[in-house]
């Protein structure tokens, strides 16, 4: 029969010859992304031009490798590109919940750190020994001397001018008191209150007046103790510039090109200056009266903090970087995107300060790259918003989430913003980039490149060497034993049929990668020096025989006759046809049985899975094109008088799908002709309104699902499956069914239309119309356009009777 396909369609074969290796091991090794030249002309592009919003979203199924293919693309990349310069959080020493940030060469950044962890620790160890040196001590006691005497002299003049008045001065605790004297004797109050009023009143007068003078006196000595403390703070802040102003100098001049450490440094000096009472004495001597352990290394803690103000928090550290930075984040939470404020516990209380800021991958990424899965982005509150404010600002905010929520009620720290060049590339399914480019306005105008990832490549000499160097590359990196030259035309062999074409070869290198390290295990257990053609076979198998339990359970109902299943015999109105079953990491044919029942009506074709629900939206739609077909070819496109039944027996799920469309239309044929179908062949196919059968999906797995059904219960050589003849290419069928091929135990049919199918399932003519509209006699159009015209009189007369009554 001249539809019938050969052995050799039914399978794409490579030659081992025109291979030209004997194994993988000495194959160059995969440098860039094989079969992706769009993805990569994409991601070039993306990743070179310059300007807001250039970001790219990398699209593609899962499975491809397309995060470890963009890492290793941007890597490459990246190490031809400048190294970015580090980045340090310093005190503000105005407002010390704002850090200032200063950013470096690459590697400056530890270096300022270390000049000035050594700067602290020089002046802690080198003020208080300056300040307890006999020169220091000299003149600060001159200083105080002469305080004392000045003070002495005025206390000196002011009790002289009070016993010249006539009192006496003492002191109390309320102050000075002034008390009268008479005859040398001082006065009580009630000794006082006994001296005539006019006496008194002189007393008064004198007592005023030197309490003015006492007032005098005692400003002049403030003065003299403020003058004195001015004095000893310039003798402070003289002693303590010779220890730090020198070593300030020599950091000023190492970072003169630098404005903002420079400004940094000066006020470094100016707080020491103001604060040198934290340097006189060294921590020996501030611990001495604590006996306490407890008490001493809180003291000790708290002195340590103290100084923290002077240290360099280095948030990104580039000096061990080759080339721009690029950042892959798999865990990208809001706190590890933009950073965070971390604390910690401090006698009870939880603190912060500028050293415990954190930096995100988005600030580790600055510079260079920064590469995402947008679900897990998606998937974690605030990332995405985080992502999206940076690069329209341009700056990164670090703050805390609590109050990005609006749940922070206390002052925490707000360090200064970082500006940020970097190129982020998110990457996740296509699915999510259509809804992201129709519900998110911001995303179009942020990642205006997507680098679409194919799943398949052509074959051709250039992709298959570079498949190979795939093989090879992963083998290596892996540490697996490479394939031979048998090894490596089965495993193509598989690619194609992964593909699902037998001019393309897979590139989902996650699922072929996991063949190659199965494979490799079953050598090991073999002592195998190269992995085999048995042992990939082995690992395909395997892969199956761990999915496949209903499969075989779904088998044995058929051979039991628990699902009801003929591969022989004819019967009308009743076909097989194939569906797949997806379980996920799985995928099977399974025989299904399709009846059709007809009867003059006006109900039309009744798809019974859809009046129980059952049937999908596209299945529904391929039963009404039925009734499309019937008119146009039978009825002159007069209105169908017929009501028909159809169902998928047996069938307790959904239906979904249109690929049993044209099983579903034979089996109306036979019912409508009475001329039974060929139960030993299996039928799938779409059909359109014209009769033309249409591609389908689960091609493969659909013949070899029938295929083993009829094993089981017998070959008989008549048995085989109708496809499209568009699928022909999508054949990639395992040697069992191939093998039965040859032997010419099962057969395989390739149609165009309805009518080579009919003829095939029932042996009798489909037959072509005539110029007059009628078929050929006995045909099988001829005895349905007739069928369908006694449904039209039986409705007509029926008709008739109804109205006469």
């Amino acid at each position: 029969m001249e539809n019938t396909l050969k052995p050799s369609q039914l399978k794409r074969s490579f030659d081992i010859d025109t291979l030209g290796i004997k194994d993988t091991e000495n194959l160059d090794h995969l440098t860039g992304i094989i079969g992706q030249e769009r993805a990569v002309k994409a991601l070039q592009f993306g990743l070179h031009i310059k300007g807001i919003g250039y970001n790219t979203y990398v699209a593609g199924s899962p499975g491809i490798g397309k995060m470890t293919s963009v890492k290793s693309y941007i890597e490459k990349l990246a190490r031809e590109k400048e190294v970015p310069n580090d980045w340090c959080y310093v005190n503000n020493f105005a407002d010390s919940y704002n850090p200032n940030a200063i950013h470096l060469p690459a590697g400056k950044g530890n270096e300022l750190k270390q000049d000035m962890e050594h700067f602290i620790d020089h002046i802690r160890g080198q003020l208080p020994k300056s300040f307890e040196s006999d020169e220091y001590s000299a003149r600060k006691e001159e200083i105080l001397k002469e305080l004392s005497k000045k003070k002495e002299n005025i206390s000196t003049e002011i009790h002289n001018l009070a016993t010249r008045q006539g009192f006496s001065i003492q002191p109390s605790p309320f102050g000075i008191l002034i008390v009268p004297v008479k005859d040398g004797k001082t006065l009580k109050e009630n000794e006082f209150q006994q001296l005539p009023e006019s006496e008194q009143e002189d007393y008064q007068k004198r007592k005023e007046s030197l309490q003015e003078d006492i007032k005098k006196a005692m400003k002049e000595m403030r003065k003299l103790e403020n003058h004195s403390q001015k004095k000893i703070r310039e003798l402070d802040q003289n002693v303590a510039l010779n220890v730090v102003g020198g070593t300030i100098e020599d950091l000023i001049e190492k970072y003169k090109a630098f404005p903002k450490i420079v400004s940094y440094l000066k006020n470094v000096q100016k707080d020491i200056l103001d604060n040198l009472d934290a340097f006189k004495m060294n921590s020996d001597q501030k611990n001495q009266n604590v006996k306490n352990p407890q008490l001493k290394q809180q003291q000790e803690m708290m002195e340590e903090l103290a100084f923290r103000k002077y240290r360099v928090n280095v948030v990104v550290d580039n000096s061990q970087q080759k080339g721009a930075p690029v950042i892959v984040e798999y865990n990208p939470t809001y706190n590890n995107l933009i950073g965070r404020i971390e604390k910690e516990m401090q006698m009870g209380v939880l603190t912060t300060d500028f050293t415990i800021i954190r930096a995100g991958s988005i600030l580790r990424a600055n510079g260079g790259f920064l590469v995402l899965p947008v679900e897990d982005v998606l998937r974690n509150l605030y990332s995405y918003d985080g992502i999206k404010r940076t690069l329209r600002s341009g700056k990164i905010y670090i703050e805390e989430m609590s109050e990005r929520l609006g749940f922070m009620t206390v002052k925490t720290l707000r360090p200064e913003a970082i500006e940020v060049d970097l190129k982020v590339v998110l990457v996740g399914s296509p699915l999510i980039y259509y809804l992201l480019q129709a519900y998110d306005e911001d995303f179009k105008e942020l990642f205006k490149v997507k680098a679409d990832f194919d799943t398949s490549m052509d074959i051709n000499e250039i992709n298959i060497r570079d498949f190979m160097s795939f093989i090879s590359t992963y083998c290596h990196r892996e540490e697996l034993k490479h394939l031979d030259s048998a090894a490596i035309v089965r495993f193509l062999e598989h690619a194609v049929r992964v593909a699902g074409d037998q001019n393309k070869l897979s590139i989902k290198f996650g699922l072929l990668s996991d063949v190659i390290r199965e494979a490799d295990f079953y050598a090991q257990q073999d002592d195998a020096t190269l992995i085999k053609e048995e042992h990939i076979q082995k690992a395909l198998d395997e892969k199956i025989y761990r999915a496949n339990l209903i499969q075989t359970k779904i088998q044995e109902m058929i051979e039991r006759d628990t699902l009801l299943i003929d591969t022989k015999d004819q019967k009308v109105g009743q076909v097989n046809g194939l569906t797949v079953i997806d379980l996920g990491d799985y995928h099977f044919g399974k025989p299904t049985r399709i009846t059709a029942t007809v009867s003059p009506g006006q109900e039309g074709i009744m798809d019974i899975e859809r009046e129980v629900k059952l049937g999908g939206p596209i299945h529904s739609k391929g039963v009404l094109i039925l009734s499309g077909y019937l008119t146009k070819k039978y009825q002159n496109n007069r209105p169908l008088s017929l009501s028909a039944k159809l169902v998928f027996e047996q069938s307790y799920q959904g239906v979904e799908g249109d690929s049993a469309s044209s099983a579903e239309l034979y089996a109306l044929l036979s019912a409508l002709s009475n001329i039974p179908l060929r139960q030993e062949i299996a039928v799938t196919g779409s059909v359109n309104q014209n009769g033309e059968i249409q591609a389908i999906g689960g091609v493969n797995e659909k013949i070899e699902g029938f295929f083993d059904i009829c094993n089981a219960k017998g070959l008989t050589g008549n048995q085989g499956v109708i496809i499209p003849n568009s699928n022909r290419k999508n054949l990639m069928l395992q040697e069992r069914v191939i093998t039965a091929v040859e032997q010419e135990k099962f057969h395989i049919w390739g149609i165009n239309t309805i009518d080579e199918g009919i003829n095939i399932l029932t042996q009798v003519p489909a037959g072509e119309r005539e110029a007059d509209g009628t078929y050929p006699q006995d045909s099988v159009n001829e005895r349905v356009s007739v069928c369908l015209q006694n449904f039209e009189s039986v409705m007509q007369k029926l008709a008739n009777i109804r109205k006469t009554e």
